[in-house]
């Protein structure tokens, strides 16, 4: 009687864009997938800026992974913290327990690079997680209570002022959101504090907002988040930020709500690889997604540094890099069970479908290659793709119905103080990604 031979085993940590992407794309290959994630859900980052300013809620934005893998037999969920990463041995170290893997794919995301100031993660939060954008918008919230009963207007000043740091499109996007809340949605709702005179301050470093964009679609973004009311400072370097306030190019700014918006990291987990790393902390990739000498191990996504053999150019860390990079590894994989190496010897490209930022109500840049548009249009393109990227059918109809309802009668739907005053204000958790542990 023949042994009965198990089916290899790839061994996916984290779940977002590429991770999700990878294992679907591996839904009829002869292996067993199994999975790994600190979370029970896949998170849609892109909107994560929308749960900190109260147009969303945390679950229009997640789904759990178990019900977007029900259907696949071949996928197996482990919900864990991977400790350590064997290569030598083929094994990943889950909660303290070893897993073998046949092939290996990591795409445990990133967390925020506050660039040797570790110390201003306490004044000044990130956002790359749902606990990121739920304690933002407590504070955020909380600011416009505490202006309410305030006397001094110094100190009613000092809570309806909001300092955004990094001019990428998470910062605009938030400038944006947050000076409407304050101008268009709340003002009837409070009695003494005028909400509408909240200041919006967005600090950049640079010389222009939206680096990756065009520069005539930068200069764009910046007029119209100043026809929004909202204060951008470019070349203004951060040199400290406290909980008080912010000090910005030798100005000090006083404020109980600095958001943090101004770079990312890989995910520390990949730090145990023992592989050489490019900037950010990133895996230096071959032009197939794997680690030099390690053909069947991966890195994709933010943690993975790969620059395009196509076209010489790095590949961003956008949510389009990570999901086509998970395709394309779910690919190489198959081919290797047959035997055949042309993607491994081709390499991978990105296809560069496009970038876009919303700066407000009906305001939003485009550029998909010379295309180019802002306003309006802009606007609507923007939240057609969102919605049809999003994963599940009751997420794109709760975020629809939302937007359409905001939108219509200039409210937003999720104002939820969900932590007191303490927990709210207090230091956040050393940050850790979905599927990794901190080092």
């Amino acid at each position: 009687m023949a042994a009965v031979v198990s089916p290899r085993r790839v061994v996916i940590v984290g779940c977002g864009f590429g991770g999700l992407f990878c294992v679907e794309a591996l839904k009829r290959a002869p292996l067993e997938t199994v999975v790994v994630d600190r979370n029970n859900y896949h998170l849609f980052q892109p909107l994560l800026y929308q749960v900190a300013s109260a147009a969303l809620g945390p679950s229009d934005i997640a789904q759990p992974i178990r019900s977007i893998l029900r259907d696949q037999k071949n996928s197996y969920v482990v919900l864990g913290e991977v400790d350590r990463i064997s290569l030598a041995e083929s094994r990943v170290y889950v909660n303290g327990e070893e897993m073998p893997y046949d092939y290996l794919v990591l795409a445990p995301g990133a967390v925020d690079n506050y660039f040797g100031h570790a110390d201003w993660a306490r004044a000044a939060p990130g956002m790359k997680a749902v606990e990121d954008a739920t304690r933002i918008r407590s504070r955020l919230l909380l600011s416009f209570e505490r202006a309410e009963s305030e006397n001094d207007p110094a100190n009613r000043t000092t809570h309806l002022t909001f300092v955004i740091v990094g001019g990428g499109p998470t910062g605009v996007e938030l400038a944006g959101a947050i000076k409407e809340l304050a101008v268009d949605v709340i003002p009837r709702d409070f009695r003494r504090a005028d909400t509408r005179r909240a200041r919006v301050i967005l600090v950049e470093a640079g010389s222009r907002l939206l680096p990756t964009f065009d520069p005539i679609l930068s200069e764009k973004a910046l007029r119209q988040l100043v026809a929004l009311g909202v204060d951008v400072r470019l070349g203004a370097p951060v040199t400290a930020i406290d909980e008080e306030g912010v000090e910005v190019a030798g100005e000090r700014l006083r404020s109980h709500n600095v958001i943090w918006a101004a770079g990312v990291r890989a995910a520390p987990v990949v730090q145990s690889l023992g592989a050489e790393m490019g900037p950010g902390g990133r895996v230096k990739v071959e032009p197939d997604c794997s680690i030099p000498g390690h053909p069947n191990v991966f890195v994709i996504g933010d943690a993975a540094y790969l620059v395009d053999s196509h076209t010489s150019r790095q590949v961003p860390g956008v949510s389009q890099g990570a999901l086509q990079m998970g395709r394309y590894v779910a690919k190489v994989i198959q081919e290797d069970l047959k035997g055949k190496r042309w993607l491994r010897e081709t390499g991978f490209h990105y296809r560069d479908l496009g970038s876009m930022a919303t700066i407000g109500r009906s305001r939003a840049i485009v550029q998909i290659g010379r295309f180019h548009a802002s306003g309006f249009i802009a606007w609507l393109a923007w939240l057609v793709l969102h919605i049809s990227v999003l994963i599940g059918f009751r997420n794109r109809f709760s975020v629809l119905v939302s937007w359409i309802y905001s939108y219509v009668l200039v409210r937003r739907g999720s104002r939820l103080i969900t932590r007191s005053a303490v927990t709210a204000d207090a230091a956040p958790a050393v940050q850790r990604h979905p599927a990794t542990q901190p080092p």
